[in-house]
């Protein structure tokens, strides 16, 4: 094929070229499009959209309770008429309580029943402020039969503004509401406190939940200054790493290796051992195919021929392992020789390092606009009521309208029943296209994060690319590699990163949409289906990895040459299969490097927070401070140890992918002549025993 031949001496190519011209203006014009398109969204959602029904809890008639500007400004806490009536806090915080809900400024804080509240005027004073209005001339059973007022009032304390019953617990594990073990519940019977329990047993473990949030909120205000330092260090330890690999890699690699021939080694003379000891041991003679399966695999390691098995399979490794080291060696030194090479290229080019800041900040704005986005769109719904009763009815659960509710036919089949609110939806166009809207806002969020990806790998590309086809570093590099080179990716191949990133779009969304359905089927036991659908999710997740691959590799190419996305992606793809063992090689090594690098920053950083946060040291025991959980600030400092040294090491993972394939691309348009000299170091040039020919004296 045409395609997999090395490409020919151009004696004009001087690494990335400067004077080129825009591409995949098609796909630029469509992203430009849909971009136009997602701000439209935005706007719609932001004008139907409210985000209070997700903020403030709603009553009964479905007003925002604690609403700024409102009559119910002073009201901000949900009180419910009858807590029992709730079947779990679930059904709270859907608003789908079969009873009365209503705003009220505080929680109640004493027992009391309409009954006796009524016969006394203060009493009643406070219980109306329980109550809806129109009390006015009224008795206590009109009052309850018009469902004005709760029959009874319980000690209750305020969460996620609803009051929930103040339950609690005495030493013999009896259970109690406001330090009372039983409560009149207005209608002349007397009730165990536990009986609350069915309509809030989740709701003491969420209170609970919340007091560590709390405690743990009060631990990062007093150490959030330790843990910068603690993520300063990290910073600084990453950076470290990073210039140390120019002089330690090829020692961290082979003591690898070592290391792995070692523990296999090691593993078939334990496995040896084992086939030893069994020899004298009744029944250890027994074949695998006379034993047939076992679901207790401990069985197998009672026989001899198990052990031979797993000495045979690890002799194989180990010889495979061996033969691959005497045969790729000079690869390993090449991986090894481009590895030093990038810790010397980020040296030239340090502003790379926090390159992931403005990426950081890029993602920040996308998830920002897709999270708001979602919240006014799946809050853009009306108000839809439904009736709830609780005898028998066949209007139950059926939509209705408070307004006229009194007087309809569904109120006189069902004198008992309630048109309360019960959720949001709605039957408009917009509603019926709100699924549409939901989904295009995820495939937009997609798009344009994965764009903002592919934006910091092409910029991080070129920059690297001028280092390498520099003749006199760093007098042939620009000024400023980091921004011209970003200039360039924005200015001509918008087109092409958003035509790789919609390609990877398409197959996330479409992974997306295979996890739904697949949560959905859960319950199915059709187990054809069940295959079928592990096998696509499976195929689609090794797709996007492939395509990952290509297009990292196919912006590096769009970055030197300035071609469009598919010739960048073919001319990578061909020049990478050309080199398929260098490839797997250095990948490999690289891989190895930078876990080893991770974990040697994590750990560090990690063990050096437990000592000080934990007060292990004496040293440290008067300068650390007093928290409720020391692991609140290690797991943070950790964490943020991870992403830092995750950060700096994409950049110098894209800087070997760069070089390496400019390395492959010096290989095959220079042969060393004073007309084509290699643009490799001199270390690598010495590792595939090659030299630049000195220019013929005149």
């Amino acid at each position: 094929m045409e395609q997999c031949e090395p490409k020919k001496y151009d004696p004009t190519f001087k690494g990335p070229i400067y004077n080129r011209g825009c591409t995949d203006i098609v796909c630029c014009i469509l992203f430009i499009i849909c971009i136009l398109g997602y701000v439209a969204v935005g706007i719609l959602a932001w004008s139907q959209g409210d985000p209070r029904k997700v903020i403030y809890p709603t009553d009964s008639r479905g007003q925002f309770c604690g609403q700024a500007g409102t009559p119910l400004e002073t009201k901000p806490l949900l009180f419910y008429f009858n807590i029992m009536k709730c079947a779990s806090p679930m059904v709270l915080l859907e608003f789908q309580c079969p009873t009365t809900q209503m705003c009220v400024e505080k929680c109640p804080d004493k027992f009391m029943t309409l009954l006796k509240a009524y016969a006394n005027k203060e009493d009643f004073k406070y219980y109306k402020n329980f109550c809806k209005e129109g009390l006015e001339g009224l008795t206590v059973t009109q009052i309850l039969s018009s469902g004005l007022c709760p029959a009874m009032l319980t000690p209750s304390k305020p969460f996620t503004r609803r009051c929930f019953p103040a339950l609690g617990q005495k030493k013999g594990g009896e259970i109690t509401v406001g330090n009372n073990s039983k409560f009149d519940d207005g209608e002349g019977n007397i009730r165990d406190a536990k009986d609350l329990v069915a309509g809030v047993k989740n709701a003491t473990v969420v209170i609970e939940a919340r007091q560590v949030a709390m405690k743990i909120f009060e631990d990062y205000t007093q150490s959030w200054y330790w843990i910068l330092i603690g993520l300063v260090i990290a910073m600084l330890i990453s950076l470290l790493f990073i210039v140390l690999l120019r002089f330690l890699a090829g020692i961290m690699v082979w003591v690898m290796i070592v290391m792995v021939i070692l523990v296999i080694g090691y593993g078939i003379f334990h496995c040896s051992m084992e086939y030893v000891s069994l020899k004298s041991e009744a029944g250890s003679n027994v074949t695998l195919k006379d034993l047939g399966f076992q679901t207790d695999f401990s069985v197998y390691l009672h026989i001899r021929q198990t052990w031979l098995a797993f000495i045979i399979i690890l002799a194989i490794v180990e010889v495979v392992i061996i033969l691959l080291l005497i045969f790729l060696r000079n690869r390993i030194l090449i991986a090894i020789a481009l590895i030093k090479e990038a810790s010397r290229a980020i040296g030239y080019v340090m502003s790379a390092l926090f390159y992931p800041l403005f990426t950081f900040a890029l993602l920040s704005i996308v998830i920002a606009y897709w999270a708001v986005t979602a919240v006014f769109l799946s809050t853009s719904n009306q108000p839809i009521y439904k009736v709830f009763n609780e005898t028998a009815c066949d209007h139950s659960r059926k939509i209705c309208e408070p307004a006229n509710f009194s007087t309809s036919s569904m109120k006189a089949e069902c004198p008992d029943s309630k048109c309360l609110f019960a959720f949001y939806g709605g039957e408009t166009v917009y509603h019926k296209y709100l699924i549409g809207l939901q989904f295009y806002n995820v495939f937009l969020f997609f798009w344009c994060a994965n764009f903002v990806t592919a934006l910091g790998q092409m910029t991080l590309a070129g920059a690297f690319a001028s280092y390498y086809w520099a003749l006199v570093k760093p007098d042939d590099m620009p000024a400023f590699p980091i921004f011209s080179s970003l200039g360039r990716s924005l200015r001509y191949h918008t087109g092409s990163l958003a035509f790789g990133s919609l390609i990877l779009s398409i197959i996330q969304i479409i992974r997306v949409l295979l996890e739904y359905i697949d949560h959905k089927l859960q319950g199915t036991q059709n187990k054809c289906t069940k295959f079928l659908l592990c096998c696509l999710k499976c195929c689609f997740w090794c797709l996007e990895k492939f395509i990952k691959f290509i297009n990292r590799n196919a912006y590096i190419m769009v970055a030197i040459y300035g071609k469009n996305f598919c010739t960048s992606a073919k001319d990578a793809f061909f020049l990478l299969m050309r080199n398929m063992i260098r490839v797997a090689v250095l990948d490999k090594v690289t891989d190895f490097l930078l876990f080893l690098g991770k974990l040697l920053i994590v750990g560090l950083v990690g063990i050096f927070a437990f000592f000080f946060f934990s007060g292990r040291v004496k040293a440290f025991e008067n300068t650390a401070p007093n928290l409720h959980y020391y692991w609140v600030p290690i797991l943070t400092v950790v964490v943020g140890s991870y992403l830092i040294a995750h950060g700096f090491f994409s950049v110098y993972a894209m800087c070997v992918d760069t070089l390496f394939l400019c390395f492959l691309e010096d290989l095959e348009r220079n042969d060393g002549s004073a007309e084509r000299p290699y643009l490799m170091s001199d270390r690598l040039l010495k590792v595939l025993n090659k030299k630049n020919k000195p220019e013929p004296a005149e």
